[in-house]
């Protein structure tokens, strides 16, 4: 395999980009050539807003093929482009063969959440301090245990749940914005045994099924409009923009005495979150790791 590399400005990425794959790159990714100094730029905004910006002031373009040839060819012909005349070629490398499953599971380690609650990918054996376990792998959906605000969500129903009274405690659950479906087998670890887990996302809810399968454990996953009626527990590790959009109805699913749950919330977002839910619930910080916040509130 062969790494053509390159740099480009802004407003010709997406052509070279188009470019590249027409003339069968394996692969082409776009990366900030000022990232780690003092000139990055950040282009990620919050959910329903748009970025900052379209596109890095300056792009490292690498494109892979499958052998040096193809390789020699795409360049050449990118450099008689007109739109080609302000970019760069950094360099034309052979990358050694190399097992990527492997290494991408590499990356992926057993994550503990308590002492004796873990999340371990199916390719790790099992802790011998793991009395309970949420056997998941990395995929399209988010929630692999490996995020400050699961972790913390998973905490939390990890103290709920302790003792012979967790069924009760959890009751019926609503895991709403579900990813990967990892809270919802979480509280379904912990006793939980009417569980809804719900995403606007169809991947989401398909992955939800698999994940729950895998882990021997009974829920019911679908489309937002599945949650229905009241839930001892309210989960949603969103973010903040459709937390505070979503305030009256996941207020308006809480039973009484029972418990919204809330992550995806930086810090400085605590007093923002609080005064949305104000007419319905009064949220407090419950948990904290790595500037992330966990936020609760029981009717």
């Amino acid at each position: 395999m062969f790494e053509l590399s390159l740099m480009c400005p802004e407003d010709v990425i997406e052509a070279v980009s188009d470019a590249l794959d027409a003339l069968d790159a394996l692969s082409v990714s776009v990366e900030d050539a000022d990232a780690q100094t003092d000139a990055e730029q950040a282009l990620f905004g919050e959910p329903g807003m748009p970025p900052p910006k379209d596109g890095w002031q300056r792009s490292r373009v690498v494109a892979l093929f499958a052998t040096e040839a193809q390789a020699q060819e795409a360049q050449q012909l990118l450099a008689l482009q007109d739109f080609f005349a302000a970019c760069q070629v950094l360099g034309l490398t052979p990358l050694a063969d190399q097992d990527w499953v492997r290494l991408t599971q590499s990356q992926f380690a057993p994550v503990d959440i308590t002492p004796d609650f873990w999340i371990v990918p199916t390719w790790h054996a099992l802790p011998a301090q793991a009395l309970r376990s949420i056997r998941l792998d990395p995929g399209l959906a988010f929630g692999t245990g490996t995020h400050p605000t699961t972790r913390m969500c998973l905490r939390w129903i990890a103290r709920q749940g302790e003792g012979p009274a967790a069924a009760q405690a959890l009751g019926r659950v609503l895991d709403y914005g579900c990813g990967s479906g990892i809270l919802a087998i979480g509280a379904a670890k912990f006793g939980a045994v009417d569980i809804d887990a719900v995403d606007i996302d169809p991947a989401a809810v398909e992955s939800t099924g698999q994940n729950a399968q895998a882990n021997g454990v009974q829920l019911h996953a679908g489309l937002p409009d599945k949650a229905q009626g009241l839930y001892q527990t309210v989960l949603a590790n969103i973010l903040a923009t459709p937390l505070r959009v979503l305030a009256p109805l996941l207020c308006a699913h809480v039973a009484p005495g029972g418990h919204l749950v809330l992550a995806g919330i930086l810090e400085r977002q605590a007093q923002e979150l609080k005064e949305a839910y104000a007419p319905w619930l009064a949220l407090e910080v419950a948990d904290t790791e790595d500037g992330w916040i966990l936020m609760t509130a029981q009717r």
